[in-house]
Order: C-alpha cells, then sequence, then structure tokens
C-alpha cells in the first residue's frame, strides 16, 4: 500500500513528528513512543553536516548524533525489523544520497521498511534521477513547495510528488515560533487547487493550537523543533510521547468539533 492510501485511509487530520536518528542511544524509542501517542507516519532525519534548510535546533541534533558516531546506514540497521504501525519517511541531504548512488540509497531505505524520502535541497529540475530510482524500489519521493513558489511550479510540484507535499510555512529554516506564518494556509491551499495528494504544513508548528490551526486549511501537520527541543534538554520517550498525544488529541477535537 502507498504512503498516500495509508496515510487518507486514517480519516483525519494527519501528524507527523520528526526526529534525529541516532540522537541518543535509545533513540528508537522515541519511533515507539510516537506511533503508541496516535503518529500518522514519522519523519526520520539522517543527519548530515551541512543541514543548510534547518534551523539552530535540528542543526544542534544533527551534530549532536553526528558526534555520538551516527550514520545513515548505522540508522537504517537500527530499524530494520523494527516493526512499527505506522510509515516511516526519511529526511536528508542530497549529499548522502549522491554518496551510495540513487538506487542504491533507495534500496537501502526500502531494505529498512523506509515508505517515503523527503529531500529538501534537491531543485525539482534535477530530480529525475532519484524519482525513477525511489519509484523501482518503492519509495516515495516527497517534495516541498514554500509560499513562494510560482503556480506552474507548484503544478509541477503536487503533478510529481509521491505520498503527499510537504507545505513549507514560511520562509527560511526549520525552527519554533510563537506565531503560525500568515502564509501557511494560504499554501495549502494553493497546493490542493492543483493536486490531489494530501498537504502536511510544517517548519514553525510548535503548539497544539497552532497545529489545529494549520490542520484546519492544511490535511495535516509536520512537528520537528518543538520534539527535538525536548530531547536536547534531555526528555526522554515518555515524555515527549505525552507532547504528541497533546498534539494528537487536540486534531482529533477539532475534527470532531467540525463534524
Amino acid at each position: 500500500m502507498s504512503l498516500e492510501r495509508r496515510l487518507r485511509d486514517r480519516g483525519r487530520k494527519l501528524l507527523m513528528p520528526y526526529v534525529t536518528g541516532g540522537i541518543t542511544d535509545d533513540w528508537t524509542g522515541y519511533l515507539r513512543s510516537f506511533a503508541a501517542a496516535g503518529a500518522d507516519a514519522i519523519e526520520l532525519g539522517l543527519p548530515f553536516s551541512d543541514p543548510t534548510l534547518d534551523g539552530a535546533t535540528i542543526q544542534e541534533a544533527s551534530d549532536a548524533a553526528l558526534a555520538r558516531g551516527a550514520t545513515a546506514h548505522g540508522i537504517l540497521a537500527e530499524i530494520d525489523g523494527l516493526g512499527l504501525d505506522v510509515p516511516l519517511v526519511a529526511s536528508t541531504y542530497y549529499n548522502l544520497v549522491l554518496r551510495d548512488g540513487t538506487s542504491a540509497f533507495c534500496a537501502a531505505l526500502r531494505q529498512a521498511g523506509i515508505a517515503g524520502l523527503i529531500v529538501p535541497d534537491l531543485p525539482l529540475e534535477e530530480a529525475g534521477e532519484l524519482a525513477e530510482a525511489a519509484a523501482a524500489t518503492g519509495i516515495d519521493l516527497v517534495l516541498l513547495a514554500s509560499p513562494s513558489t510560482p503556480s506552474p511550479r507548484l503544478y509541477e510540484i503536487a503533478r510529481r510528488s509521491r505520498g503527499f507535499v510537504y507545505a513549507v510555512s514560511r520562509m527560511g529554516t526549520t525552527g519554533e515560533r510563537a506565531a503560525l506564518a500568515e502564509s501557511a494556509g494560504a499554501l495549502a491551499e494553493r497546493i490542493k487547487q492543483v493536486g490531489d495528494l494530501p498537504v502536511l504544513l510544517g517548519f514553525g508548528i510548535s503548539t497544539p493550537e497552532q497545529a489545529v490551526e494549520a490542520a484546519r486549511r492544511a490535511d495535516g501537520v509536520v512537528v520537528g523543533a518543538a520534539i527535538m527541543r525536548r530531547i536536547l534538554d534531555g526528555a526522554g520517550p515518555d515524555d515527549v510521547g505525552t507532547y504528541v498525544t497533546a498534539l494528537r488529541r487536540a486534531l482529533d477535537q477539532e475534527s470532531d468539533e467540525r463534524r
């Protein structure tokens, strides 16, 4: 079953929390806690030394994971056979893909049970080779759109993305924000007008209230920096799971009230 189908079959606003692989000795415990808290998918960051699109928190997490000796293949080995009941979506930078070669990299993802892949620094015009390799191995290559994306390019992103479209709520890097950007909802609606994939909003969603606000116009949300800040400050899987549960309950309550 495709990532898109698995997400749509949930029949609710979607929640995708993020964790940097290898961030702690027991980091796979966060995956289990996310699944138990009601995540619909989990974004798994494969750390890279120069994460250009990530803000200070995710950069700090990547540095910490690399300092512990985390590698992409080591992380994939740790999740192979983990048996989670929610899909995992890997995210990383194109340098790591090129190092292995597109076909070998996608095959390694598939072997570990990964369902999707996000490569934020891969230009649309250069995505063809990776898209073909991903499709050949059953991996959904998820593309990103931003508030500044012009309409013709947005159409191409919606047409060529697989699984869902990742809507970047604001220009800039990832990170916690005091308020959701006004551009977020408008972008989600623009994407929906040109495609039929689920649209997940990310970048700057930090609180249950912000998640609800974002999901009113999108199909779901991605929460990364707010989770990683907690982990970097010492929160264990149970504590972070409580936070993800709060996000899940807020999204579900909003959906129930709108029925």
